[in-house]
């Protein structure tokens, strides 16, 4: 779903950049409600994870392939704020390093990736989770469903950018219907992805989980035939692994995915690729940018062995992913602890 630049025209390129800037912005503000000395490393963690398995082409129909988009588990794992600013940041070192999404389209794919699969996905996971029962294995199904919605709704989404401001004239309805119809196909794959990690991180350290805060119901005892709450434990619930454990088990499980089995990825054209090519509207993209990159095309450039290339390649955008993520939530931790301190509060 990576959009190219010379898809969308300058003006409608233009005003998605600003209301990538705008959600970016109010973004910043929710990020600080959201995190603290807690989630705020895991933050930059999801943010690595998300830029190694989008690494992870897999086949969805015959000569076409999908990759995670990750809106659906940033919101759920570190919240719709945060989520929103971690597939940004994949997003920025993706276009700059990698040559992958324009940069002029920068607007265009924050919009469509971060802020429309976070937005929508968060919204029906919250309203499945109103109605499910509040155990963990909700969870993990409201997760899923929420995952599966995402994808065809960013293909919706960029749909109509190009109805709006697309550079070639091909039918719109041909390209909603291929678009919508291949990424409900790559939105099972997204679910299933999303399922599975949110699973195994609730199951270690659920307390950790945005998206399963306020799950347990409070048990109720009949005092004088009346139902009331019964006392919180003193004693937290012991964790089953420690937040620098779950850290470091992250950040390899991102290494060896972009770095070793991303080797294995599907090279077939994704989704938004195959469409393009099939409706004639790629006609018009342009040079990258950044094609003179030496990590263009998530390759090292010199190294001659393909395998050892994109091991590398992958490697390296990890580190830096993870490196600009933490960065970007240490910088909102400090500030929100900086808008609680006692001078601020006046105390």
């Amino acid at each position: 779903m990576h959009v190219p630049d010379g898809f969308i025209d300058a003006p409608t390129s233009a005003v998605t950049g600003v209301v990538a800037a705008g959600a970016l912005a109010v973004s910043l503000r929710g990020a600080r409600r959201e995190l603290d000395e807690r989630t705020a490393p895991l933050a930059g963690l999801v943010a690595a994870f998300i830029f190694a398995v989008q690494m992870l082409n897999f086949p969805v129909a015959a000569g076409t392939s999908g990759h995670l988009l990750g809106g659906a588990l940033a919101a759920i794992l570190v919240g719709p704020y945060t989520g929103v600013l971690c597939v940004s940041v994949v997003l920025l070192m993706q276009g700059v390093l990698f040559a992958d999404g324009g940069l002029t389209a920068l607007g265009v794919n924050i919009t469509d990736m971060a802020i429309v699969t976070t937005v929508v996905s968060y919204a029906v996971f919250r309203g499945l989770l109103a109605v499910l029962p509040r155990k963990r294995r909700s969870v993990t199904v409201a997760s899923f469903v929420a995952a599966l919605v995402s994808v065809p709704a960013a293909a919706v989404a960029f749909t109509l950018m190009y109805a709006i401001g697309g550079t070639t004239d091909v039918s719109i309805g041909k390209v909603a219907t291929a678009m919508v119809g291949v990424h409900v196909l790559i939105g099972i794959g997204e679910a299933v992805i999303t399922a599975l990690t949110v699973s195994a991180v609730i199951a270690v350290r659920p307390d950790l989980v945005h998206g399963a805060r306020g799950l347990q119901q409070r048990l109720k005892l009949r005092v004088n035939g009346t139902l009331v709450d019964a006392p919180t434990p003193t004693a937290p619930v012991a964790a089953r692994t420690s937040r620098r454990t779950l850290w470091i088990t992250g950040l390899v499980t991102s290494l060896v995915l972009a770095g070793f089995v991303s080797f294995y990825a599907s090279a077939d054209p994704d989704g938004l690729e195959k469409v393009a090519h099939d409706k004639g509207i790629d006609k018009n993209t342009e040079k990258h940018a950044s094609a003179d990159s030496p990590l263009a095309d998530y390759g090292v450039r010199d190294v001659s062995d393909a395998r050892l290339s994109g091991g590398l390649a992958g490697v390296i955008g990890v580190g830096v992913t993870v490196v600009a993520g933490s960065a970007v939530f240490w910088a909102v931790r400090r500030r929100r602890s900086a808008d609680v301190s006692p001078v601020n509060t006046g105390l």
